[in-house]
């Protein structure tokens, strides 16, 4: 029996082998099958039934329709990385019971609706990190059971409802670093009774979120450095299970001394790079071991005295060195002697006030007529009930509305009565073309404001009074034709703004006031022109700024100046036929992912990269029309490099590069346009370079990428070692 089941195993591989997909790998020894880095836009039919890990890195399938994995029932390892997804369809994984990878990292998710994961039973690690997920709709992990880690790292999370994790009954490591995170729903941990360790670091807390981890009762790890906390209270931390605590590089400057009491079982508590210049004893902390302040402004004065003789009896191991006063400086806490630290120095600053807590009410759970509320979720909705007015009477605690698909045409003042705890409004395809002064007021806690797909042409600051957490706002597929001068200026936490395929056509200077806490700014599909120099001034903060599919004829290099935390520049589809140099030293410190696509590029300086080096991490330049492109060996930090469908020019001048790509670990995608012998082949195996002076010695040799003399037939220069070719240089073809 064993050797007919090998048997037919071997026939079964021999009929996958003959459908394995171009341009895809199968090794069916090992049931894997690689299409890696090409330019799929859907996922090939004919891959083996039989297959157990499928790669596609690398690809473009913008959206996952329903079932498209269905005719591989047996996949255990799914990979999607860059693959540019913007939408998983309701049912896309639907058919993989197997699956227990699935890596999505690094697409451009923004949303999960409840069945995006449908079917994924045995799942046990789910990647997403690095894509646009701004909110997460409860119930999107229902169906993953057996899921052990989730990875939501470097996504755009502001807000976590309550029960938003519902459904992870074995998730031991919830990942959520490097979001934007300052609102969690008290319950938004509750239904996690597996979870070991939760990382929150590299959010935006400004306080101890104590009651939503208090539904943390087995949690033994928790990450929340890199938070602008500066007061942990007394009894803030309930959980009973934490052994370690990070909450290094915040804003600390004070620590109650029973702010611990409730987590008997900590033994390392991480408090490096904060502002605190003491620390009190810390009672009921019976179990700590170790307490690191380094990098503090400690004050070694008698009032550290009792923090110091806390540390001597309890047997805690303690890293830090005093600050003050000068006779003391720079000398460890655990060296110091009691009779060191002398009275008579500058006292310590009061503590900060611990801010009061609101009480509790309960709202009451009435619901205007036509509409469904969910007590346990807190939502409410009246999507698609061709209501022409904003209907009233939502209970008072209600923190999801969804309003989508009315016709209200107008936003009245006061238009959302009693509803202080809403954070996230939908007003999509509502038909709307005014917001009326005070149409918001009174929804002091919105941070998500969802008004795609109306008819709003113009806005005034006073529409949004009374809303000081709005963080999100997205107005894509309006109707405005420029930016309304000042109309952010109310909206001190505004973080990401989304004004994409309206019809603006230029920026202006003061079009951005007041958004300095600006960090995403998405201007995509509009008709952009011109930018004056300092439109963008005001956001000084702005991380990502997505200008793809406008009209901009050059790179706006002037109006780039005072962006210095700028990672993310999309210049996508727009008519930009030549590129300068330095057309991105104002940004040059700080740019990682630079995307110049599809826009007919036909010549590129030898110095239009200056400035640009080891930080680079993704470069963009298929589809466009240059023959040769300058100089990038100092791109040290490179990830993605996409140089498909561009007619490169596979002559001698050409050579640096074709090096370079030979000792790249990435796929370029780069192939020849010309000559003729030489069309349709890899710049990577192209024979037209052996005839090159110093081939010979640049294939044994390696050579240096800006040294390579590049010529068939050197002119007299060349041959006097007066004239070398350095970099990439255009053809002169």
């Amino acid at each position: 029996p064993g050797l007919l089941l090998l048997a037919a195993a071997l026939a079964l591989g021999r009929t996958a082998a003959a459908r394995c997909p171009t341009p895809c790998v199968c090794d069916n020894l090992r049931a894997h099958v690689l299409c890696l880095n090409g330019n799929l836009t859907a996922v090939p039919g004919t891959i083996p039934q039989l297959t157990k890990k499928l790669d596609l890195r690398g690809n473009s399938f913008m959206v996952i329709p329903v079932g498209t994995f269905l005719a591989t029932p047996y996949l255990t390892h799914l990979d999607l990385q860059r693959c540019k997804v913007e939408r998983l369809e309701e049912g896309a994984f639907r058919g993989l019971g197997r699956l227990v990878y699935l890596n999505l990292a690094s697409n451009g998710i923004a949303l999960l609706y409840q069945e995006s994961l449908d079917g994924l039973s045995s799942l046990q690690q789910l990647i997403l990190e690095g894509n646009r997920i701004e909110e997460i709709q409860p119930g999107a992990f229902g169906h993953l059971g057996s899921l052990t880690v989730l990875d939501l790292r470097a996504n755009a999370l502001v807000y976590l409802p309550d029960m938003v994790f519902q459904g992870l009954q074995a998730l031991r490591w919830l990942r959520l670093s490097h979001n934007t995170l300052h609102v969690l729903g008290s319950e938004a941990f509750a239904t996690l009774p597996a979870l070991r360790r939760l990382s929150l670091d590299h959010n935006e807390l400004q306080a101890l979120p104590g009651e939503a981890l208090a539904r943390l009762d087995g949690a033994t790890r928790l990450d929340l450095g890199h938070n602008p906390i500066t007061y942990v209270a007394e009894e803030a931390l309930a959980m009973a299970s934490l052994k370690h605590l990070f909450l290094d590089h915040a804003a600390l400057q004070d620590v109650a001394p029973d702010a611990f009491t409730h987590s008997p079982q900590l033994r390392t508590l991480d408090l490096r790079e904060n502002q605190l210049r003491g620390l009190p004893p810390l009672a009921g902390a019976g179990g700590l071991a170790k307490v690191s302040l380094a990098g503090n402004p400690l004050l070694c004065s008698c009032l550290l005295r009792p923090f110091r003789d806390w540390l001597v009896r309890a047997r805690v191991q303690v890293e830090g060195s005093c600050a003050a006063p000068p006779a003391l400086r720079g000398r460890p806490l655990d060296s110091l002697r009691p009779p060191e630290m002398r009275c008579g120095h500058p006292q310590l600053p009061p503590s900060p006030a611990t801010p009061s807590e609101q009480p509790k009410v309960a709202g009451s759970r009435q619901c205007p007529q036509g509409c469904a509320c969910s007590p346990d979720f807190r939502h409410g909705s009246c999507e698609n009930r061709d209501l022409q007015e904003i209907p009233r009477g939502f209970p008072g605690d209600t923190r999801l509305l969804d309003l989508r698909r009315n016709t209200f045409r107008t936003v009245l003042p006061g238009a959302f009565p009693g509803l202080k705890e809403l954070v996230s409004l939908h007003l999509q395809s509502c038909g709307i073309r005014v917001l009326r002064p005070g149409a918001l007021r009174g929804l002091e806690s919105l941070v998500y404001l969802y008004l795609t797909d109306n008819r709003l042409s113009t806005l005034v600051a006073t529409a949004f009074e009374g809303t000081p957490q709005l963080a999100y706002l997205d107005l894509d597929r309006n109707a405005f034709t420029h930016l309304p001068a000042g109309a952010f200026r109310l909206l001190p936490n505004l973080i990401s703004l989304h004004l994409q395929h309206n019809a603006i056509g230029e920026l202006l200077e003061g079009n951005l006031a007041g958004t300095g806490g600006l960090r995403w700014l998405y201007l995509a599909g509009n008709a952009i022109g011109h930018i004056v120099p300092a439109a963008l001034a005001p956001a000084k903060m702005l991380e990502k700024l997505h200008l793809e599919g406008n009209c901009l004829a050059e790179v706006p290099t002037a109006a780039l100046r005072g962006l210095p935390a700028l990672s993310e520049l999309k210049l996508s589809r727009n008519p930009i036929k030549r590129l300068g140099d330095g057309a991105f030293l104002p940004v040059a410190s700080s740019l990682q992912h630079l995307y110049l696509d599809n826009m007919g590029l036909e010549w590129i300086s030898p110095g239009a990269f200056a400035g640009l080096g080891p930080k680079i991490r993704s470069l963009y330049l298929e589809s466009n029309k240059m023959s040769n492109v300058p100089d990038m060996s100092n791109f040290t930090g490179l990830e993605i490099l996409n140089l498909r469908d561009v007619p490169f020019r596979c002559d001698c001048q050409l050579l640096p590069l074709h090096r370079w790509i030979e000792k790249l670990n990435l796929r370029v995608g780069a192939t020849c346009g010309s000559p003729a012998e030489a069309r349709g082949l890899k710049v990577k195996l192209s024979t037209t370079f052996q005839t090159c002076l110093g081939w010979g010695q640049g294939q044994a040799g390696g050579g240096s990428l800006d040294k390579s003399k590049a010529a068939s037939k050197p002119s007299k220069k060349e041959r006097s070692g007066k004239s070398p070719a350095r970099g990439f240089r255009k053809s002169r073809a």
